[in-house]
């Protein structure tokens, strides 16, 4: 029996993505979406590309990150609990340049998103080597709570609170994702709806979120069934105590992958590519050559679902 046990398993198993926080230099906790395999002995693994190394850096410099299982797009659910896990999580500094060790989890991805076996065929491979040169993240579970779905609701009205930084983004989905810290400095997730007021988004947290006022962010993310369409946007800022709720005051936006404009591709082509050359150039290391025929092997085995 691992603490892992305590959650419903094959809820955990079929959620597509969840969100991921960990603790940016500042102390505010950055969260984004990512892909979770479940290990045998308890722990999850995740992964991150050379191109997006801050969560490994984050972990590096502090290990306490949490996880929350909250969007059940793809899963085949209805009405799925959320499952909060935290814990601590290890990254050792060593590239993956092929699937040796992770063959379950690149296969879930292969299987889940069936378009990215074509990243692995010839013509692209050039352009997207960055996304197989990996680095391994370890979670070992310390917290686990298991919540009710947030109850479904429409949009929100894109006009209301325009003024605010993140006040587009946040408009175009139902609900977004608080991450806070706890009284001892340890990040916390909550999904939440965020209401535009006069200085700020006021979000309610639910009674076994233990969020302290300090620096906090409200992620928003999507994705259709296949893993496809993705877009994700971070609100960062700061959590104020405002009567007896919730104030996130924003500070400013991230968005990684664009806005969503036909440009946005080649934009990020070409970041994700300067920005794997300068995490090997600070390490003094040439580009490590992707082992594309195990890659290929694995993803010819995998099955679509």
């Amino acid at each position: 029996m691992t603490l892992l046990d305590s959650a419903p398993l094959d809820v955990l198993d079929a959620y597509r993505t969840c969100e991921f926080v960990t603790l940016g230099r500042d102390g505010t906790p950055l969260a984004w979406p990512t892909a979770v395999r479940r290990q045998q002995d308890g722990t999850l693994l995740l992964s991150t590309s050379l191109a997006f190394t801050q969560k490994a850096l984050n972990i590096r410099r502090d290990g306490r990150v949490a996880l929350l299982f909250s969007d059940p797009t793809g899963s085949g659910l209805d009405h799925a609990p959320q499952i909060f896990v935290g814990g601590r999580a290890e990254c050792p500094d060593e590239i993956m340049t092929g699937p040796r060790g992770a063959e379950d989890y690149w296969r879930m991805l292969f299987e889940r998103q069936p378009h990215s076996k074509a990243y692995v065929s010839p013509p692209l491979r050039r352009l997207m080597d960055w996304y197989y040169l990996r680095l391994l993240i370890t979670v070992t579970p310390d917290q686990i709570v298991v919540r009710p779905p947030l109850p479904a609701s429409d949009q929100q009205d894109p006009k209301a609170g325009d003024s605010l930084p993140g006040a587009a983004q946040l408009a175009r989905f139902s609900s977004a994702v608080l991450a806070a810290r706890d009284a001892s400095g340890a990040p916390v997730l909550a999904r939440t709806r965020p209401v535009p007021a006069e200085a700020g988004f006021a979000v309610e947290v639910p009674a076994d979120c233990a969020a302290t006022e300090g620096p906090a962010s409200l992620l928003v993310h999507r994705h259709d069934e296949q893993l496809n369409n993705m877009h994700n946007a971070l609100v960062r800022g700061t959590l104020k105590a405002d009567g007896d709720g919730w104030l996130l005051v924003p500070a400013k936006v991230v968005e990684p992958m664009g806005t969503g404009r036909p440009t946005d591709a080649f934009r990020v082509l070409r970041d994700t590519r300067r920005a794997t050359a300068r995490y090997l150039e600070r390490r003094g290391l040439t580009r490590p050559r992707v082992r594309w025929d195990e890659f290929k092997a694995l993803a010819v085995s995998a099955k679509r679902k």
